[in-house]
C-alpha cells in the first residue's frame, strides 16, 4: 500500500476538523499507540531495531519497521547505519522529534497518573 500523501498543505486552511487539512496527517501519525511508545524510548537514547522490538512489548517486527519508515519520513527520527558485522541500524530522535516526545510524554504522564480513574469509570459503566 503506498504511503498517503498530505494534501498540499499551501494552497488549504489550516482546520483539522476539515478532512482535506493536512494536520490530520500529523495528528493521525501521533494517535498511534506504537508511535508514541517508539519515540518514548528514542527520547531516553538512540536504539538499534532489535532492542526497540525486545523493549516495546506486543510490538510485531512488521509494525516496527513500518513505523520506524513513516516517522523517518516525518522526520522525527533518523536512521542511521552503522558499520558492524553483520551490518546493524540506529534509531535516533530528530530536534523536531524531540519537540514533539515532549508533548506525548506529557500525555503518557496523563495515563500513568489516571489509569485507576479510567478503570473505575469503565466499572461503573460496564455494570449498567
Amino acid at each position: 500500500m503506498p504511503e498517503q500523501t498530505a494534501p498540499d498543505a499551501s494552497k488549504l486552511a489550516r482546520n483539522p476538523y476539515c478532512k482535506q487539512c493536512p494536520t490530520r496527517f500529523v495528528l493521525d501519525r501521533i494517535a498511534d499507540k506504537w508511535t508514541v511508545l517508539i519515540l518514548g524510548i528514542l527520547t531516553e537514547q538512540p536504539m538499534r531495531f532489535n532492542a526497540l522490538l525486545r523493549r516495546i512489548e506486543g510490538l510485531s517486527q512488521k509494525v516496527l519497521s513500518q513505523t520506524l519508515k513513516r516517522l523517518e519520513r516525518d522526520g522525527l527520527i533518523t536512521r542511521t547505519v552503522l558499520a558492524s558485522t553483520p551490518i546493524s541500524v540506529e534509531y535516533a530522535m530528530t530536534p523536531l522529534g524531540q519537540t514533539l516526545a515532549e508533548t506525548l510524554n506529557t500525555l503518557t504522564d496523563w495515563a500513568e497518573q489516571h489509569i485507576e480513574a479510567v478503570l473505575q469509570a469503565q466499572q461503573r459503566y460496564d455494570g449498567q
